[in-house]
């Protein structure tokens, strides 16, 4: 196979085109891109704060599919391209804007501001299909996949324009159709033609998990209430240890061993199914766990000796339920192995809902605190000497024999 990098001049006949990532290094731009989903997750939050009813959990993470599958095509796009060079550059920042523009209308994504959200949107799509047909101009693979990606992003876009002109039950329902096609596109149009750097590919996607932890720690903060009694201090300090939780659960032993399937996959279909599903897919159902934890943590905060209601019940413990149902379903893909006691502690939290509801929040959220210390004790000395080894092996830069 030709290296595009080994001419002593690289082609320039378009820079967007051929300045190809080289390195697994997350670059500076990246990250300063994922800021601003910071934005975006804190604004699903709010959208369900405003509206805490099934249909408003419903909204806020059918607007955080859409957002998270355009984060997720720029993840794979700067696995293929160097976001930092020439003119895409320029792009990157103008899709920030519009990303940023697309936020700020999350909150009235349904109503008032309906038509802002689906323009910004159709921005940040339409310069990551650009850029991506720029990339795959030299490689018939890439450009096919592209193209039905190219497809059904239009046909979601066109649904979310539709949906602002629609009245209720007609824009959920476009909103969902426009949802399934989008995500559902890579999953039709077959995974051979797509390109990845798997360190960089799986980096990426810690540090959006990373980010979204961050958005739980401000909902503590946005959901306090004036006066700081000890009620919001003990709350503040046991949501803390929930989102230590969810970060000790990946960040530990989980996402090295990702990482090191998704290198050791076969390059092409092998690795890029894998790609898709452990991390454009299931790491989205991480991601809404950790949303609706961060609501049930906003409401705890207000209101720390009244109960939560069902929705916000089902968004605590639901969420992180959710959150651990997806870490089975990452281990099962990348391993083929069940986390069993993952499994029983998602049934139990699910379990206490019901009891929840007659429950001061603030001893609600200790449940949940002491249920996710109880699961890291028992692993870290149930699997003391694997955990070490896994560690020392990977995250210590040496090779398993």
């Amino acid at each position: 196979m030709t290296d595009v990098t080994s001419d002593s001049e690289p082609r320039r006949g378009s820079r967007m085109a051929t300045v190809m990532r080289e390195d697994e290094r997350v670059t500076a731009l990246e990250l300063f891109f994922d800021l601003v989903f910071v934005l975006a997750l804190t604004q699903c939050t709010t959208l369900m704060s405003h509206d805490p009813s099934w249909a408003g959990l419903a909204k806020g993470l059918a607007v955080l599919g859409v957002l998270w599958w355009s984060w997720g095509g720029y993840a794979w796009l700067t696995s293929v391209v160097d976001p930092e060079e020439g003119a895409v550059r320029l792009v990157m920042f103008g899709a920030m804007a519009a990303m940023l523009v697309a936020a700020l209308g999350v909150p009235g994504a349904f109503g008032s501001t309906a038509l802002l959200f689906a323009c910004a949107y159709g921005v940040v799509r339409a310069a990551h299909i650009m850029l991506f047909l720029l990339a795959s101009r030299d490689d018939p693979d890439l450009r096919k996949s592209v193209a039905g990606l190219a497809v059904s992003t239009a046909v979601g876009v066109g649904l979310l324009l539709a949906a602002a002109f629609a009245g209720e039950p007609l824009r959920g329902v476009l909103w969902g159709v426009a949802l399934l096609l989008d995500v559902g596109g890579p999953f039709l149009f077959g995974a051979e033609g797509w390109k990845l750097v798997p360190g960089h590919f799986a980096e990426r996607h810690g540090a959006i998990i990373i980010i979204a932890l961050g958005e739980s720690i401000v909902a503590i903060g946005v959901g306090a209430s004036p006066d700081v009694d000890a009620g919001v201090v003990v709350a503040a300090v046991l949501g803390t240890v929930v989102a230590a939780a969810l970060w000790w659960t990946y960040f530990d032993v989980v996402a090295l061993v990702a990482a090191r399937r998704l290198g050791q996959a076969a390059e092409g279909r092998e690795r890029n199914e894998m790609a898709r599903d452990s991390y454009s897919y299931i790491h989205y159902l991480m991601v809404a766990g950790i949303v609706l934890i961060a609501l049930g943590l906003k409401k705890t905060l207000a209101h720390v000796g009244d109960p939560l209601t069902t929705e916000t019940a089902v968004a605590m413990l639901g969420g992180t339920a959710l959150y651990l149902l997806a870490h089975i379903a990452f281990r099962l893909r990348n391993v083929r192995t069940l986390n069993r006691q993952r499994l029983v502690c998602a049934v139990v939290l699910i379990a206490l809902v019901p009891l929840a509801v007659h429950l001061a929040s603030l001893a609600t959220l200790a449940i949940l605190a002491a249920v996710l210390a109880g699961l890291i004790i028992y692993e870290a000395v149930r699997f003391a000497d694997s955990r070490e080894r896994v560690r020392r092996e990977l995250a210590g830069g040496t090779r398993p024999a």
